[in-house]
């Protein structure tokens, strides 16, 4: 692509080691707004041939250094900028997002890839170790022991709805396996496949100018469930990453599980991150947490995986003075428009389900049209959360949930009964602090992230970040899916037992 400024029209086509190949089937995309165009459907042929290339490309992939690897993370991140308008042009008529998110969004996917880049020519990653050998202890010697860790194999990625470039072609699971040493077979998202392809177009000019193997990536578009099952169950491949539904995740987790060699499945699945609204910050400020709230409830149509979907807060009137501002500012966000129509069925379903729970109020409960949604906002008690399982359910969107609480242990008892979480947060002033300290013991065993004082929309991608917790946020809480540490998910750990030092040399790959 010559004109980083020209549109951009797909040609359809699945990237496959390095060739752009059809299928027998296809299908249109169906954009938010702009031409809709014709892509190829995946099928598990392509995902055998994909899979292949990619083991094919493991050794030579895995044995290059670190610097060189470096390098080809770079290159992808100025193949994307160089793309730049074309991306965000098709992406904002695929998903309806508007223009500065989708710079932005691209923005964290180019650093995500640079900070990853610098992070493995660091050499850290690989947490190298190194016992000497002890020929004369007693009562018995001790050989030379070294470990560090090493690439996994062939990676399996799947495309996120709601995010078309961070969490998808090229995004935080592609550019850690990368960084890894692993080979990335993808998934693309039949929401923005014209994203997808752009973006791989990047990847493989970024291949070619590096003189990576063909095989470190393929893309296969579309497909029906088959295609999904076939990958991850495919033999050779050793890892699958996964940010999507609860229950297509689940499900493809339990695939992984049934395989001959169960593989690890890193889905991040599902949460509805809880606040907690403490009483002397609600005394204090309540009216601004709920305004606050309100907007990061609605931001992006509340299509982030961290919209915070549920405030606990005391009955009285510093309580109601939060539900009230909360109501008036999401009474005043208009329409917008949701990633697919699926979705916004999806949305408009659960609205409407959450309003028919017994002892469940609607403060605000509009109904869209089509892909466009309105902000709902409801109330329960506490003894209603807890004797109702499906209150504890995500409903993506901007929806968000109440739950009064008649004193501190309430709430206490609400943390305990929350299932995983990816994020969860604390409005507190100092004189909170006996009451959040009781709270955050619980909450530590329920998220990944704890906040205080802050919304949980914007995910820092840095060496800290944990984005994962306990299931059903997540598959594994060990991991995260944002940040550096997500390198070592596609890692596993070796230890070399007398391996002579020109033997071992080569498995540093330092320059």
């Amino acid at each position: 692509m010559n004109d980083s400024s020209a549109a951009y029209t797909p040609h359809g086509k699945h990237l496959i080691a390095g060739e752009w190949v059809g299928s027998p089937s296809v299908f249109s995309s169906e954009p938010a707004h702009g031409e809709a165009h014709t892509f190829h459907v995946g099928t598990p042929e392509l995902v055998d041939r994909a899979c292949n290339a990619a083991e094919a490309a493991f050794a030579a992939y895995a044995g290059t250094s670190r610097v060189a690897r470096a390098a080809f993370l770079d290159r992808i991140a100025d193949e994307i900028d160089a793309r730049g308008a074309a991306i965000t042009a098709i992406g904002t008529s695929e998903t309806g997002l508007p223009q500065a998110r989708l710079e932005g969004e691209r923005g964290r996917t180019t650093g995500q890839l640079r900070l990853f880049a610098e992070h493995i020519r660091k050499g850290d990653y690989l947490d190298r170790r190194h016992d000497p050998a002890l020929p004369d202890r007693q009562p018995a010697p001790r050989p030379e022991l070294n470990m560090m860790q090493r690439p996994i194999g062939p990676v399996a990625v799947f495309g996120a709805s709601n995010f078309p470039l961070a969490f998808s072609t090229a995004g935080g699971d592609t550019a850690a396996a990368l960084a890894a040493g692993c080979p990335v077979v993808v998934k693309g998202h039949s929401a923005h496949p014209g994203t997808g392809e752009i973006v791989a177009e990047a990847v493989q000019a970024a291949i070619v100018a590096c003189g990576m193997p063909a095989g470190a990536f393929s893309l296969i578009q579309g497909g029906r469930r088959d295609v999904g099952q076939a990958l991850v169950q495919h033999p050779l491949i050793k890892a699958v990453g996964f940010t999507g539904s609860l229950g297509g995740g689940r499900a493809l987790f339990d695939l992984c599980a049934a395989r001959p060699e169960p593989i690890p499945f890193f889905g991040e699945l599902g949460s509805v991150n809880p606040m907690f609204i403490l009483a002397h910050a609600a005394r204090a400020r309540g009216a601004e947490i709920g305004k606050g709230w309100a907007a990061s409830l609605a931001m992006g149509a509340g299509q982030f995986c961290t919209n915070p979907g549920i405030a606990v807060v005391m009955t009285g009137p510093e309580g109601d003075a939060f539900v009230a501002a909360a109501r008036d500012a999401l009474a005043q966000t208009g329409a917008q428009t949701m990633l697919t129509g699926g979705i916004a069925s999806a949305y408009e379903q659960g609205r409407e389900r959450l309003g028919r729970v017994a002892g469940v109020q609607a403060l605000l409960n509009r109904q869209g049209e089509g892909r466009q949604c309105l902000p709902g906002l409801f109330e329960a008690s506490a003894e209603t959360f807890l004797s109702t399982h499906e209150l504890g359910e995500e409903v993506f969107g901007p929806l968000g949930l109440v739950l009064r609480v008649d004193a501190p242990e309430q709430m206490e008892a609400l943390a305990s009964a929350f299932a995983g979480q990816l994020t969860a947060t604390l409005h507190m002033d100092r004189d909170d602090s006996p009451h959040a300290s009781r709270l955050l013991r619980i909450l530590e065993r329920k998220a990944g992230r704890l906040l205080v004082n802050g919304f949980p929309t914007g995910v820092e991608v840095s060496d800290t970040m944990v984005h994962g917790g306990p299931y059903p946020a997540s598959t594994n809480f060990g991991a995260t899916s944002v940040g550096t540490l997500s390198i070592r998910r596609f890692l596993r750990p070796v230890c070399f037992q007398n391996v002579p030092r020109d033997l071992l040399e080569p498995f540093d790959l330092g320059a």
